[in-house]
């Protein structure tokens, strides 16, 4: 007789990684799902840079890791088709940057169209791309913080899903503000990826949805 009662069942939702550096998201969500506060399956962890820290921590919690050198390659359309391949490997539901320090092609952003999430240490749109502690501090911003959006082919310029703020304060510098923007990163994270797997979390045309509202331009906002 035949238990058909693995058949019913349905699957866990998958989630592939990608790190350049500490991995300090990637704890983050690992933490949420060992604690049963989220259920899904880190199916693998892929670093581009083979002395990242993070990949000792992906080791220490059995996490299936491996390094994929940017370096090797003759050029970026080349690295990205062999991480697309790499990553396909795992079939994942969901692709999370954490940390990945790659401008990304148009043709790796469209396969992983509406399915792929980032986090950037701004309030987006404020300050894409890179040092975004420092020039809000050049600037006099009183607000900083941290958002979660979709991937698109505009760098740091996808629908937003969740920022958190945090306030900036007086003697701050760059070190002081990444050390609180990070405190929440490690709580909007695991919160955007288990909306995700949960089905709860989808991206239309140029649009973040939760339970099919559309998202605030902005995101879904923490204040710390």
């Amino acid at each position: 007789m035949n238990d058909s009662s693995t058949h019913d069942k349905p699957a866990v939702p998958r989630i592939v990684i990608l790190i350049s550096g500490s991995g300090s998201n990637m704890v983050a969500i690992a933490d949420a799902i060992k604690s049963g506060s989220m259920e899904a399956e880190i199916a693998a962890v892929i670093c581009n840079r083979p002395e990242a820290a993070g990949l000792q921590k992906a080791r220490d919690r059995d996490l299936p890791a491996s390094v994929l050198d940017h370096k090797e390659f003759s050029s970026r359309e080349d690295f990205d088709r062999a991480l697309m391949a790499e990553i396909d490997e795992h079939a994942p539901d969901l692709v999370v940057l954490a940390g990945f320090m790659r401008i990304l092609t148009p043709d790796f952003v469209a396969h992983y169209h509406g399915r792929m999430l980032n986090i950037h240490p701004s309030l987006l749109p404020k300050y894409q791309g890179l040092h975004t502690h420092q020039r809000a501090l050049d600037d006099g911003e009183n607000e900083h913080g941290v958002t979660v959006h979709f991937v698109t082919e505009e760098l740091d310029g996808g629908p937003n899903v969740i920022q958190a703020v945090v306030p900036v304060y007086d003697g701050d510098d760059a070190a002081s503000l990444q050390a609180r923007v990070q405190i929440q990163e490690h709580i909007i994270y695991p919160i955007a990826v288990k909306w995700f797997v949960e089905g709860r979390l989808t991206m239309a045309g140029n649009t973040a949805r939760l339970d099919g509202n559309v998202i605030p331009a902005t995101g879904l906002q923490l204040t710390s």
